[in-house]
């Protein structure tokens, strides 16, 4: 029953972002009573770092298999935000503002991921890129890591970029490319450019 609930909450929220749905919402979509929820959950933030550890234990696995399978850093950039665009056609673009704004430690638990693990993927990323030629070799490693990572996070801010005005996928694909084509050397942009094409083929394919 703990699975299920966990389930149909991260659903609901997933769709509706987390503010609006309650605990009588999570229990009607089961069919249960709002007691039987509170028998494995202390309250809704309780459900809400237990959907975040789930979704962010699956993240960091596919993200690790992008890194160990990918030939090269440029494709290991473009698959993994193709992994994460994935993610947002099912995430309504408000989840991650409601979490920051109205759930502390789920908020706690994305930021702890994020520096213990994101960052440091991303700057082994570039660090790889700079030694195969691909990157530029002045880059300042840290900082342009934690840049691509707040420039991720920043697409989900609707104070920023509001849904109705702008598609997160979008955004989110607009702010990779311009990120990735500043690090890249002459070779680099060969191969990215290469990338490029085939996705555009493959898309016309479709």
């Amino acid at each position: 029953m703990k699975e299920r609930i966990q389930k149909v909450a991260m659903d609901l929220y997933w769709r509706y972002g987390v503010r609006s749905v309650t605990m009588d919402d999570i229990a009607r979509e089961i069919g249960i009573s709002k007691k039987t929820i509170y028998q494995h959950f202390q309250d809704k933030e309780a459900i809400v770092e237990e959907v975040i550890k789930h979704e962010l234990e699956k993240l960091r696995a596919d993200m690790e298999q992008i890194e160990r399978e990918a030939d090269n850093p440029i494709e290991q950039m473009l698959q993994a935000s193709r992994c994460l665009q994935r993610e947002m056609n099912n995430v309504n673009p408000v989840l991650l503002f409601d979490i920051k704004k109205y759930c502390h430690n789920g908020w706690e638990l994305f930021q702890s991921h994020k520096h213990e693990h994101v960052i440091k993927s991303v700057r082994r990323n570039l660090e790889k890129g700079i030694q195969q030629g691909l990157y530029r070799e002045d880059l300042n490693v840290d900082l342009m890591a934690r840049l691509h990572i707040e420039q991720i996070e920043l697409v989900f801010d609707p104070t920023v970029f509001p849904i109705n005005q702008y598609n997160p996928v979008e955004v989110k694909t607009q702010v990779l490319h311009h990120f990735l084509r500043g690090l890249l050397t002459e070779k680099g942009f060969q191969l990215y450019n290469q990338y490029v094409d085939q996705s555009v083929i493959e898309a016309k394919n479709q």
